[in-house]
């Protein structure tokens, strides 16, 4: 049997580890269990099909870790970006995407390449090195018996959080006479990037009734054994407002940056916002608003927002178990295994958070994976990149007795010397993005771009 690279599940960062490797002039064998065997998050069979929310967040690659994240999967021939891209929706300086679209054209390209086999049915135990290198890439809904094999192999049990996942509304159900279209302080370049954002606002006592209720209504109760370790990026509303009843209103709801345009006198004591979810702009999905009410709760409390009254719910939020490794201690430099370095890990089950994230990782994945099949040998990945400051950190930067999953962010990387107050972040994170562009050019090959003129230069 020819060698090949076999990665075990089709999320972001398998559909993208495949790609690289495709794209690298190996084989690859793509094992999905969906369809045939299905998450209560998923709704299809295809792949990279997006799960929480539609938003790759920031598109800024100069004063954004993830924008510049962004920048480097692109200047790598990305799959994820690329069709992000070619499905983008308006988001006032963020990337949204039309989330099925966008899984149909992942799907539709992997099939389509020569170099990669789709395998449909569920990986049950760890495969042995006789077929090629490995990369498992099951993501968070990683199913029940691979994650037994994982932890038989690796003498630990996995850790967990939960995630929770935001409701979507049918667009002609708001009551638009209420909520207005606005990007926080009219942010894009564009006329529909500055309304990209749906707005919903709330005086004080209709925030504060929104509390109560939240507090009081009925939440999804845990198994027995099971413990409520949130990521804080992806925390439920309800149990923000159980930090303090300013919470939200600091955070998802915060009322800066907007104007009520059917009432510009009168100043929001909060704001929901909700997001564009398709390029019919027929569903919006509400921005922060995961939670873990159950279902009838959930309709009744999110209909005492503004606006919302008489909302109609295409999706309602849920919650769900979100697995991961402790990468530090088990994975070595280049997310091999060190127990079976012929298994390289990648996405969400390494520990990073975020389909960005996700995506990034299965990106040097498949390079690794191709490059060892091919005994080609990668120069280790710029530690002062977005890749590598987000590799370094789940392969030994993080503390493995607290590891938990991490956002990219510049916290990560090598400081930079900027002097002054606000001003001197602003020419720091714009060293941080010109030094990493010039060090991810040079590790692809490509020539160093030459940094943009900013404000801040």
């Amino acid at each position: 049997m020819q060698a090949s690279v076999h990665i075990i599940g089709g999320g972001m960062a398998g559909s993208e580890a495949a790609w690289q490797a495709a794209e690298a002039g190996v084989p690859v064998v793509l094992h999905e269990m969906r369809p045939k065997v299905g998450t209560f998050a998923h709704r299809t069979g295809n792949l990279a099909e997006m799960v929480c929310s539609n938003s790759f967040r920031s598109d800024d690659d100069e004063q954004n870790a993830v924008g510049l994240l962004h920048w480097e999967m692109r200047a790598a021939g990305g799959l994820i970006m690329a069709t992000a891209d070619a499905h983008a929706l308006p988001a006032g300086g963020a990337l949204a995407v039309d989330r099925e679209p966008f899984a149909e054209t992942v799907t539709r390209k992997l099939r389509a390449h020569p170099q990669i086999t789709i395998v449909e049915g569920e990986v049950t135990a760890l495969p042995g090195p006789d077929n090629g290198p490995v990369i498992i890439a099951t993501g968070p809904l990683t199913s029940g018996a691979l994650a037994e094999a994982i932890a038989r192999e690796t003498g630990a049990e996995s850790l967990a959080f939960f995630d929770a996942i935001a409701p979507i509304v049918y667009a002609d159900s708001i009551d638009m006479s209420v909520a207005w279209m606005q990007s926080r302080y009219d942010k894009g370049e564009t006329a529909e990037e500055r309304r990209a954002y749906l707005n919903c606002p709330m005086t004080r006592d209709q925030y504060e009734g929104f509390i109560d209720a939240l507090l009081a209504a009925d939440k999804t109760e845990f198994h027995e054994g099971e413990t409520a370790g949130y990521f804080d990026g992806c925390l439920p509303i309800e149990v923000m407002a159980e930090r303090g009843r300013e919470t939200l209103r600091h955070g998802p709801m915060k009322p800066v940056g907007l104007t009520n345009a059917h009432k510009p006198e009168e100043k929001a004591y909060a704001v929901v916002q909700l997001r564009r979810d398709n390029a019919l702009g027929t569903l919006y999905n509400i921005v922060g608003f995961q939670t873990k009410m159950k279902y009838g709760a959930q309709t009744e409390v999110f209909r005492m927002i503004p606006g919302l009254e008489t909302a109609r719910f295409a999706r309602l939020g849920g919650i769900h178990r979100n697995t991961f490794i402790n990468s530090p201690t088990l994975l070595d430099s280049e997310m091999r295994l060190r127990s079976r370095p012929h298994i390289r890990f990648a996405g969400q089950i390494t520990g990073v958070e975020g389909y960005v994230e996700s995506s990034a990782m299965g990106l040097l994945a498949g390079r690794m994976a191709a490059a060892e099949l091919q005994c080609r040998r990668l120069p280790p990945v710029p530690a002062d990149t977005a890749m590598g400051a987000l590799l370094t950190h789940i392969t030994g930067g993080a503390d493995a007795k607290t590891f938990q999953p991490m956002n990219v962010n510049f916290g990560l990387f090598r400081p930079v010397e900027a002097k002054g107050g606000r001003r001197g972040r602003k020419v720091r994170y714009k060293l941080y993005t010109d030094r990493a562009k010039a060090a991810w050019s040079e590790w692809l090959g490509l020539p160093a771009p030459v940094p943009a003129e900013s404000e801040v230069s």
